[in-house]
């Protein structure tokens, strides 16, 4: 691992903090527009939801709405940039999809799980990848399910633990390979540290491994591509890049693995406007910025003469530490290149500057 080069290392500069009276579980740009929001849960048990409009270097609430269960987590990924609704997955399992100039009743419910849901993603929607507008959840339960918001209450994909095999907890979901009308896959994460590649053209299990620790997020760095690379972060402050790209039939896909810190790394997002750059959040209050090498040869042939994947290094751009929390959810502004937001569990939703990124 290398550090860059100082002088023309980006920095991490905290823009705007705002205290919170809840605690935040996600916060999300609102696509084409300089607001943010925050969704988490209230001390009585219910869900928040508040809209904030940046203005120069203050946060303005717009507007603040509460639901009977408390929200943990929301996408913008399966909507039109026209209507820009929210999806959300709530403590009990309801996935709601919500107008936000008319908030009072959701445009779409359903019971989705027995129990919460940890994570959510979206595709199809904001011109991001081909196909109709879906999304994942995944849930403690140990189901990870695929809705199409225009049809009503069954998933169009349900991928459950097969008879006799425990259910794990899942902690993460993401939608990549969405690159044509045909294809697509989710990818999920599990508290005992499986990684599951489910193709959705096929209906069938694509890929797994374990990471041997519990993984906290996984994302693809572009849904709207062939599979190119996917960053995994786990319970115990360490990161995996898989690279996507040529899957070996017995060794999967070739990875290169980074400690990052010595706590949980909760979250990972890619720069939507480069796609070998990332940010990961950790439970130390820190966030650190990464970027990916490519190798020379991303593949080779083994000794059978199967193509295998090789895997490139990861060095450290910058890190920060602004909480003495956790950091749990974090978003890039898909508009204004180094703009983020991220929340963490001091109550507090802080929005960054990351300069110079046009430079690495």
């Amino acid at each position: 691992m290398s550090a860059a080069v100082g002088a023309e290392r980006p920095q991490v500069v905290s823009h705007v903090q705002q205290a919170l009276s809840y605690t935040v579980f996600d916060c999300k740009w609102v696509p084409r527009s300089a607001r943010l929001l925050c969704l988490g849960s209230a001390a009585r048990g219910t869900g928040i939801v508040q809209l904030y409009e940046l203005h120069g270097a203050r946060l303005e609430l717009l507007r603040e709405i509460e639901k009977p269960k408390p929200i943990k987590c929301g996408t913008f990924g399966a909507t039109s940039l026209q209507q820009r609704y929210l999806a959300t997955g709530d403590f009990d399992g309801n996935l709601n999809i919500w107008n936000l100039e008319a908030p009072e009743i959701p445009v779409y419910s359903v019971k989705g799980h027995k129990e919460i849901i940890n994570s959510i993603d979206g595709v199809g929607g904001l011109g991001i990848g081909e196909g109709a507008p879906e999304i994942v959840t995944g849930s403690r339960d140990g189901t990870v399910k695929v809705w199409d918001p225009r049809q009503n209450d069954t998933p169009v994909a349900n991928m459950e633990p097969v008879q006799g095999e425990s259910k794990r907890d899942c902690w993460t979901v993401a939608f990549g390979n969405a690159y044509n009308q045909e294809e697509r896959v989710v990818c999920a994460g599990y508290d005992n540290g499986d990684i599951k590649l489910f193709d959705l053209k096929t209906m069938s299990l694509r890929w797994e491994t374990n990471i041997k620790n519990g993984v906290c997020s996984v994302e693809f760095d572009r849904k709207d591509i062939n599979m190119n690379k996917l960053v995994a972060t786990s319970l115990e402050g360490k990161f995996h890049v898989f690279d996507m790209r040529t899957q070996h039939p017995t060794k999967g896909f070739a990875s290169v693995s980074e400690k990052a810190q010595k706590s949980t790394i909760w979250q990972v997002r890619h720069l939507p406007q480069n796609r070998d750059v990332f940010m990961t959040s950790g439970g130390s209050g820190s966030l650190h910025l990464w970027k990916y090498e490519y190798p020379a040869q991303r593949s080779r042939k083994d000794s059978e003469g199967c193509e295998m994947g090789v895997a490139g290094s990861v060095s450290l751009l910058q890190n920060v530490t602004l909480s003495t929390q956790p950091i749990s959810s974090l978003d890039w502004s898909p508009d204004k290149k180094g703009l983020c937001v991220c929340g963490a569990f001091d109550q507090t939703v802080r929005v960054l500057i990351v300069t110079k990124l046009n430079k690495v």
